[in-house]
């Protein structure tokens, strides 16, 4: 990738304006309130240890205080070490054993095994989410901050799992890291998060509800500590370091980087001539999403209709670039609706692809899912049959459920959570939203942004990244236009009418402008093989 082109500089260095690359948010308190299931399973295991236990002199037998030895003893502790100060605070020694003791062990290791069953017991009831972070966090993804999760607990993936949120973060740091890095208020864990992300601890900003992980961001000299105090505490989260307080992480809407169309990316339609200078013939990719991007947005997908103009239009440029088609559709409708051999077509988010040459991957994890999906997919039909103008159309390797058609509010958060209960209680499945949409997808690192690099390196597409485009216009292309930006392998064009947060680079208003885009694109590239 030839990393020194003036264009891309200009791009990459316009892409990100504000101040921070990245934000590592703490997990309980913040994103889930999880406290309270872990307080549950704190006080059935204590309680339940502390009734069979005979009494001994010098030692304490009341029951589990969920709120004051939760705050004191265990909160924000690995397991273990929760056991012990419990245990320690009322005068009672057990032998330490091993982590590989079993839950009925009276042991410090078997009562944190015992623990985690009963954690996991409740988890599957459900996990109650902060719906501002889920907002705040999906608005800094469509902004291109880079996002990282950070817990104490060794069941922080089953958590996000069981939230609909185990997709929303590009690093995981769990109570699993704490057997090589120090806990809060150390800043190892917040530290590891950026080495992994590759950003300097100055431009990422930390979200803690407690006070010691306030002290370990403050420690870590990151960016901008800012303290949560949804119950009170403001004081403290202050006297520990943080920048700012806020009770709702909707205050911190004035983060955001694009919040005027003043500052939304600027128009590709002026940008062509520099992103075709170099360009020798064939060596330039397009990739294009289908719905909203090459054809408007319908209320039944089956009556979006590529127009004749724009299928020739995709045929001419096919002739002298790659053009792949990169949809949430089913692959083989992709294929239909375009109509067009010697493409390349990836499906259902980039788990299903064909192309010429004997181009072809079909994602193995995916493909385990596909039990899940048939079962799941029966689920939804049943449970979803009499909500009006609901929709379930299933492809290969997704669900999707339209909306688009139910008129009452109600009815919505109805399916919605129907779609996330299901996603719960489906094993090796997560959601995923979009443009009154909700799909269920395999619960694998996956999307579209992996399945665009992946095409470029199997292709063995050795680009100027100037020459490498992607255009889509829903959430799930973000994903895309992140990777992109990120490997610094091409550039991203939001396809909307209305301005608004986004990783990618550049915009285009509407159906409209993509095709007087790609004309412009295509006199171009037929002026380079001309002039070749």
């Amino acid at each position: 990738m030839n990393a020194g082109v003036p264009f891309l500089h200009a791009v990459t260095a316009g892409a990100m304006p504000g101040k921070f690359s990245a934000a590592i948010l703490d997990l309980d308190g913040v994103i889930t309130r999880t406290a309270r299931v872990h307080a549950k399973a704190w006080k059935r295991l204590f309680d339940g240890f502390l009734a069979g236990r005979g009494p001994r002199p010098g030692e304490d037998h009341r029951p589990f205080d969920a709120e004051a030895d939760y705050r004191a003893q265990v909160d924000g502790k690995p397991r273990y070490d929760g056991v012990r100060s419990f245990l320690a605070s009322r005068g009672i020694s057990l032998p330490e054993g091993s982590p590989g003791d079993p839950p009925d062990a009276e042991t410090v290791f078997g009562l944190g095994n015992r623990k985690n069953e009963y954690f996991q017991s409740l988890l599957r009831t459900g996990v109650e989410v902060f719906s501002d972070a889920v907002e705040r966090i999906d608005a800094w993804r469509r902004q291109g901050l880079r996002l990282a999760v950070i817990s104490s607990s060794r069941n922080c993936e089953a958590v996000l799992r069981a939230a609909g949120l185990l997709d929303r973060f590009d690093v995981r740091i769990d109570g699993n890291d704490l057997d090589r890095l120090r806990g809060k208020p150390a800043p190892d864990m917040f530290l590891e998060a950026v080495r992994r992300l590759a950003i300097d601890p100055s431009r990422a900003l930390v979200i803690e509800d407690a006070v010691a992980g306030v002290q370990a961001a403050r420690a870590g000299g990151f960016g901008l500590v800012v303290g949560v105090a949804r119950d009170g505490g403001e004081d403290a989260l202050r006297e520990a370091g943080a920048d700012r307080v806020v009770r709702d992480l909707g205050e911190l809407r004035d983060l955001d980087e694009r919040s005027s169309s003043a500052d939304s990316p600027p128009s590709a339609l002026g940008q062509v001539g520099a992103m075709l200078e170099g360009a020798r013939e064939g060596a330039f990719a397009l990739f294009l999403d289908y719905d909203g991007t090459l054809t408007p947005i319908v209320r039944r997908p089956e009556d979006a209709v590529l127009s004749e103009d724009m299928r020739r239009l995709l045929l001419r440029l096919s002739t002298l670039c790659l053009v792949a088609i990169v949809s949430g559709r089913d692959r083989r409708s992709a294929e239909a609706m375009v109509g067009l051999e010697g493409l390349v077509y990836a499906g259902s988010h980039g788990f299903d692809i064909r192309g010429p040459g004997g181009l072809q991957l079909e994602h193995a994890d995916a493909a385990r899912a596909l039990p899940a999906l048939d079962a799941a997919e029966q689920a939804l039909h049943e449970r979803l049959g009499d909500v009006p103008g609901a929709r379930v159309e299933r492809k290969r390797y997704a669900i999707a459920v339209h909306y688009r058609e139910v008129t009452h509010p109600a009815d919505e958060r109805r399916v919605e959570d129907m779609v996330r209960a299901i996603a719960v209680k489906s094993r090796g499945l997560r959601m995923k939203g979009g443009k009154k949409i909700f799909e269920l997808l395999p619960d694998v690192p996956w999307d579209k942004g992996r399945a665009v690099l992946w095409l470029l390196r199997t292709l063995d597409l050795r680009l100027a990244p100037e020459h490498v485009l992607y255009l889509g216009d829903d959430v799930t292309d973000e994903d895309a236009f992140r990777a992109l930006r990120d490997a610094q392998a091409g550039i991203g064009i939001r396809v909307a009418d209305v301005p608004g947060p986004t990783a990618a680079h550049f915009t285009l208003r509407d159906q409209g402008e993509v095709k007087r885009f790609l004309e412009a694109l295509l006199a171009g590239l037929e002026r380079g093989r001309e002039g070749a």
